[in-house]
């Protein structure tokens, strides 16, 4: 009598054959399963067997070569793989609060970089006794379900969960090294023509990381209405056009900010990632009449099951303190009627 013959059970199966099931349905093959999971091919296929004789269909379809799952299987696979995640994040939880304290983070790298590790020495100082660890990636991390107790992302409003926690916004300010603008001067945005412009070189294909570009700041500085000709006619309304003398593009804000700070260039840099540069007289702001907001924001992120731990309450509570620094160094006061949630 074939599985699908049989009468399903009721009671719930046991976990023991999952690890097995998930292994062969994620590569499609029982003996890279049993390599991974340091056991025989034949002891895999008989944890298979007794799966499909728990539920009571067949999980896989076996070919000469290769198995591929049933409709069934992949319905499992979906569940057994976020239980597995969620289940081995926590034993992972257990084992660290049974040891030493630690915190671990996930942002993106040149937020790293250029503004929560040079920072960390005074936390580190202030908490000899908690580990920290940085998982710098572009991709965004499921905190339900990985081994992260803190996000720090930057996005539009409407992009970031609930809960998340405002840390600062963004004004984007030309900036230059002091030893440029000994030889090339700039008292205006004409000025900047003489120079070398530096942005980012994929800003104009990502959406809303447009607004990090040299156009985008140029036309804020657009005339906003027709001004009047000697006759009394109106003239069309001109915005600010620019030949710099050369472009650099680069993918990172770290290496726009570098390339400023050796004499390469003019940058139109995040002033929240380069306020320490500003503060140290590594970068000047040659026109700090022109700063102009943009839509993206800086926020705080917890993974739900992270806030109860004191290591990690005290790590956020630092960073919000280090955020409000932040905040008060760029003159970011945020518009009440529009933030629900700040620190």
């Amino acid at each position: 009598m074939s599985l699908t013959a049989r009468h399903p059970r009721t009671r719930p199966i046991g976990m023991g054959h999952l690890r097995a099931f998930e292994a062969v349905a994620r590569h499609l093959n029982f003996r890279a399963a049993a390599e991974e999971l340091s056991l025989t091919q034949s002891a895999v296929s008989r944890q298979i067997q007794a799966l499909e004789d728990e539920v009571g269909v067949s999980l896989f379809l076996r070919h000469t070569r290769a198995v591929e799952l049933t409709g069934a299987g992949s319905q499992l696979l979906r569940a057994a793989s976020s239980a597995l995640e969620r289940m081995d994040a926590t034993v992972r939880q257990i084992r660290q609060s049974a040891g030493r304290k630690s915190v671990a983070i996930t942002t993106w790298a040149s937020f790293a970089s250029m503004w929560l590790i040079p920072r960390l020495e005074a936390f580190q100082r202030d908490h000899p006794d908690i580990d920290i660890r940085i998982d710098a990636t572009d991709s965004a991390v499921d905190l339900s379900t990985a081994d992260v107790d803190l996000a720090l992302r930057y996005a539009v409003p409407q992009a970031v969960p609930a809960g998340a926690i405002r840390l600062f916004g963004e004004k984007l300010t030309p900036v230059a090294s002091p030893w440029l603008l000994q030889s090339h001067p700039i008292q205006r945005i004409e000025d900047l023509a003489g120079c070398a412009l530096i942005e980012a070189g994929d800003a104009h294909r990502t959406r809303h990381l447009e607004w990090l570009t040299w156009q985008r700041w140029l036309d804020h500085f657009a005339s906003p209405e027709p001004a009047p000709t000697p006759r009394g006619r109106a003239k069309a309304a001109q915005r600010p056009r620019l030949n710099p003398q050369r472009w650099l593009y680069f993918n990172y804000a770290q290496q726009i900010v570098q390339a400023a700070v050796i004499g390469q260039g003019v940058a139109l840099a995040r002033l929240p990632l380069v306020a320490e540069n500003l503060a140290s007289g590594a970068l000047v702001e040659p026109l700090p009449h022109t700063r102009i907001d943009s839509p993206l924001v800086y926020w705080l992120v917890m993974a739900p099951r992270s806030p109860q731990r004191p290591e990690v309450k005290a790590f956020a509570d630092w960073l919000l303190q280090q955020a409000a620094l932040t905040r008060e160094a760029i003159g970011d006061v945020p518009d009440p009627d529009t933030v629900d949630n700040i620190d």
